[in-house]
């Protein structure tokens, strides 16, 4: 139990614990009015000092104080052995960044990722790791209010009431990080190597999108200098999701990693399209179509090349340019291939040039590559494209489909591909988010992608292949963090395997199930679990740490609008964040019968994450969002609203950390019954 000095010696700890805390906010003070104060005027040049001035800002917003977030959470001793030169100390404090004495140089706290604090995460009665205690320190409003000790002795001990009261802890605004409850199957995934690509498949409330974002945090810090040159990017599947995880990075100290969503990286569609086609579209398949209808812009020269240098006249015959034109073909990006084959033939021409005495240099190459001969020779050979030129001419011209597809797609598909009413020209063609991934492949094929250190993608499952292998091009020199929930797909492609899903990405990863929730309580997600069978038959039940009495209750109404806002109110008496989940046809609806109750409330939009307590959430946004308490209006309505709407009632019925209660008018779903 937390030790609330019930006895003079607790109550003495309890006043040295506060004490070191209030001497390691005054050294992170001084640590930052140090950074505040140096100077990037030293630079050599101006880029240098840009390039100063924006690490020391960096530095500045990493060591700020936040007065309601504890500056350590934990602390290890051990028996410190006499005589024996050991520069760790017997007692350390685990806490979400280094501090430091400056005077002395006596770490205060240490970092959470150092690798001496995996101990804490780790270490057990089987393996103590050197130590003998660990000691985690309960907090209210910044104010540490308890701690608690446990042995690393063997002794049998029952579970942390500070953890669990942590994870219990009701939640407003922002996702907060976990860096106080990781557990140690946590811990192992957060500390994977670098050159380790990780795929988590998580459970609702396994936390495997914080452990997605601690690894990110974990690895910024252990690899500091070589992903600042490639970079760390977190790909999520909606702003309004990005806007809830946005607080984690930087509370671990990390302001410096992008976030997106794939239509940041690929585009915003501008027009719609059915499901099958979109799935058509974003099948691995199309990677080989649009392969082959790249490479069929290549044409055959219709003659020679011929090229003057004063009064001297030199010439390539026709079959010396398909030699060069075939030894290029298809071993380099196509626009890559087209500089290469100007300068190849150039240096042609040069052999020729000595042969006949003369003694030309680069210079005289590259002058002869970008001759009005040569040029002209390349638009009739190998023409200039854009992405949008080739997938205009793959969707309205049926013989330039055919040819590109040749046995990958069926008659019937080649057809469901084609434009209905082609569009003028590439320029005026509007574009689905299917032909986004498409277009994206197509500019790879043209010229290569820059590729990121390291990517953190969450709720993989939902993604194409075409978009995974957009995604795997950007993290091609790097690795990635894959995590999701097959149970949780909700696309007409969605994923049925994570060996698949790392392959699009082309990367050879490790597959890591997390089951145990330490989130949504047991009897809310035991009710989600019936739907499993249906939605993911191969994934096995998850299970909840947390008893969760009295957290599921199930109504029928006969009024689901009516019926809301008493549900509503019931909540708004409690502690806590509340959504109320519904189809989205039916939250104008809703958010109605919440404002003629006077109700204050926000309704999630697909570009915010909303600040209100009270949300009105459409069903298709709540994927990877957590409230306190949630309220589902009309199961069956969600469940019928789309292709796979059982999937999508299971991530809705997963959302609650407290309490869930359903209210409906229609039967449940079947897959529902017990």
């Amino acid at each position: 139990m937390p030790a609330e000095a019930p006895i003079d010696d607790d109550r003495e700890a309890l006043r040295a614990e506060r004490a070191h805390l209030a001497e390691s906010r005054a050294a992170l003070r001084r640590m930052r009015e140090h950074a505040e104060g140096l100077s990037a005027d030293t630079a050599a040049d101006w880029v240098s000092r840009q390039i100063l001035e924006a690490l020391l800002d960096q530095r500045v917003a990493a060591l700020a104080d936040h007065p309601d977030t504890p500056l350590f959470f934990g602390r290890l001793d051990r028996d410190a052995v006499p005589g024996e030169d050991d520069e760790l100390p017997a007692t350390v404090y685990v806490g979400r960044r280094h501090v430091h004495d400056g005077e002395r140089g006596r770490p205060l706290v240490l970092d959470w990722r150092a690798p001496v604090s995996r101990a804490f995460y780790q270490a057990g009665p089987a393996e103590p790791m050197g130590w003998r205690r660990r000691r985690r320190f309960g907090f209210q409003g910044g104010e540490l209010t308890a701690f608690e000790d446990e042995p690393l002795d063997g002794r049998a001990l029952g579970p942390s009431a500070i953890l669990t009261q942590e994870i219990e802890r009701p939640r407003s605004g922002p996702m907060r990080d976990i860096v106080a409850t990781i557990q140690p199957e946590q811990d192992a995934i957060v500390r994977a190597g670098l050159p380790v690509s990780v795929c988590v498949q998580g459970a609702p409330g396994t936390g495997k999108t914080a452990v997605g974002l601690h690894r990110a945090a974990y690895l910024l810090f252990t690899h500091r200098e070589r992903l600042a040159r490639g970079g760390v990017l977190i790909v999520g599947p909606n702003r309004a999701f990005l806007a809830y995880i946005s607080s984690v990075l930087p509370a671990l100290g990390e302001v410096r990693v992008d976030q997106a969503t794939i239509d940041d990286l690929l585009g915003e569609p501008t027009a719609a399209e059915d499901a099958r086609t979109a799935a058509l579209k974003g099948s691995a398949r199309m990677g080989e179509v649009l392969r082959r209808a790249v490479w069929a812009h290549l044409a055959k020269p219709a003659e020679g090349l011929v090229v003057t240098r004063g009064a001297a006249r030199f010439r390539l015959a026709d079959h010396e340019v398909r030699e060069t034109v075939a030894a290029l073909r298809g071993t380099t990006r196509y626009g890559a291939g087209r500089a290469m084959l100007a300068q190849r033939l150039a240096h042609r021409i040069l052999v020729q040039m000595e042969q006949r005495g003369g003694a030309p240099d680069d210079r005289v190459q590259d002058q002869v590559a970008r001759s009005q001969p040569v040029k002209r020779l390349l638009d009739q050979v190998w023409p200039k494209l854009t992405a949008e030129q080739v997938l205009f001419r793959l969707l309205s011209d049926a013989a330039f489909l055919a040819s590109a597809a040749k046995d990958d797609l069926t008659g019937e598909e080649r057809a469901a591909l084609l434009w209905a009413k082609p569009y003028r020209s590439h320029r005026s063609a509007k574009w689905t988010a299917a032909d986004r991934a498409l277009l994206d492949e197509l500019r790879d094929l043209l010229e290569r992608t820059p590729s990121l250190g390291h990517l953190v993608v969450d709720e993989a499952q939902d993604l194409s292949a075409m978009q995974l292998r957009a995604l795997g091009r950007r993290c091609a020199a790097g690795s990635a963090t894959v995590l999701g929930d097959l149970a949780q797909g909700t696309t007409p492609w969605s994923a049925t395997s994570w060996k698949e899903v790392l392959a699009h990405l082309g990367q050879d990863g490790e597959v890591t199930e997390l089951t145990t929730g330490f989130r949504v309580p047991g009897p809310v997600l035991d009710f989600a679990a019936r739907l499993l069978p249906h939605v993911a038959p191969g994934l096995a039940a998850p299970r909840s740490l947390r008893a969760g009495a009295g957290s599921l209750d199930v109504r029928a109404v006969d009024d689901v609008p009516a019926a809301l806002a008493p549900a509503a109110a019931e909540k708004l008496s409690l502690q806590g964040s509340i959504g109320l989940i519904t189809a989205d046809a039916d939250v104008p609806a809703c958010s109605d019968a919440l404002t003629a109750a006077g109700l204050a409330h926000g309704v999630l939009g697909a570009d915010s994450g909303g600040d209100e307590r009270l949300l009105v959430v459409p069903a298709t946004l709540a994927k990877g969002l957590e409230y306190d308490h949630v309220v589902v209006a009309e199961p069956a309505a969600i469940a019928a609203a789309e292709e796979r709407g059982l999937a999508r009632l299971y991530v809705v019925l997963t959302r609650a950390v407290t309490s869930l209660t359903v209210l409906h008018r229609a039967d449940l779903p079947e897959e529902l019954a017990p």
